[in-house]
């Protein structure tokens, strides 16, 4: 018997020809039912018979003339009652009162094999909601891929921007250079003709403004930065293939004092003996 409160209904019956009881057959819980007395007391109930019991004379079985009765309710895993299993005669039964123990092990069969239906309806829900998970991941995974591309498509878009905009800045610079320093450049060069050091100052102003119109920002500029403005003068003089002692007379300088930046420059950009200084300098992009 399965039992959905209030209904109690046959859920597997015997094959017997003379039983009364089909599946399907329904019944309302009361306290007239056998069943009902398994199901509120929690535990097996055997009644003998019950023409001769005053509890259970008047049973609603007793329409189909069920004297006979041993019940034994049956649960889910959960403790909650999926219903009974009963051994109903219309006589006193002998044999059903000597199998009681076999039908409570019939009983316990059972109820593992409720186990075994809650367990696998526990996994398909969980199948189920792991399904939904997943579906979810993957649309989230989707619309990420498409905020990404959007993303790299704005990133795109904003590189060439960038570049467009570096580009004109470099031209802008270089015009600005050969419009108005060049020039004025010309003319220092010419009023002070082959007075030294200011000539030499004036050769490494202006290749430097070469190389800048030439080439980017960056490179040697860059090592320029941890250099002092002394040690630079005397980097920008190296690069143009000056001596040490051609950079002391145009600095005005010693050539030990000379020496003493050169030994700075090689410590600062971490050059042992065999490096050539120059060669670095001028191999910077």
């Amino acid at each position: 018997m399965k039992t959905d409160a209030p209904q109690h209904a046959v859920f597997i019956s015997n094959s017997n020809r003379h039983s009364p009881y089909h599946p399907g057959q329904s019944f309302r819980l009361n306290e007239k039912l056998y069943c009902h007395g398994v199901i509120s007391r929690g535990g097996e109930i055997v009644v003998e018979d019950a023409t001769r019991d005053p509890i259970w004379s008047g049973n609603d079985d007793m329409e189909f003339g069920m004297s006979f009765y041993i019940g034994l309710p049956l649960r889910w895993p959960d403790g909650e009652l999926f219903g009974t299993i009963c051994v109903l005669d219309r006589q006193p039964n002998e044999q059903a009162l000597q199998f009681r123990e076999g039908l409570q092990a019939f009983c316990q069969m059972i109820e593992t094999d409720l186990a075994l239906l809650a367990e696998v309806e526990r996994r398909k829900i969980a199948e189920a909601e792991l399904q939904i998970a997943l579906t979810g991941l993957e649309r989230k995974v989707i619309e990420r891929t498409f905020e990404l591309q959007e993303a790299n498509s704005a990133l795109r878009v904003l590189i060439g921007n960038l570049e467009t905009a570096r580009c004109e800045y470099e031209s802008e610079l270089r015009r600005k250079i050969r419009g108005l320093i060049s020039p004025n450049l010309s003319k220092l060069r010419h009023g002070i003709g082959n007075i030294e050091p200011h000539l030499t100052l004036i050769n490494v102003v202006e290749t430097s403004l070469n190389e800048l119109l030439g080439r980017r920002v960056g490179g040697v500029a860059e090592v320029f930065e941890i250099l002092t403005p002394a040690e630079v003068q005397v980097a920008q003089l190296i690069i143009l293939g000056y001596s040490t002692k051609d950079i002391a007379s145009r600095m005005s300088r010693e050539t030990s004092t000379i020496d003493f930046h050169r030994n700075n420059i090689r410590k600062k950009l971490d050059l042992n003996r065999n490096d050539n200084l120059r060669s670095f300098l001028s191999a910077r992009p």
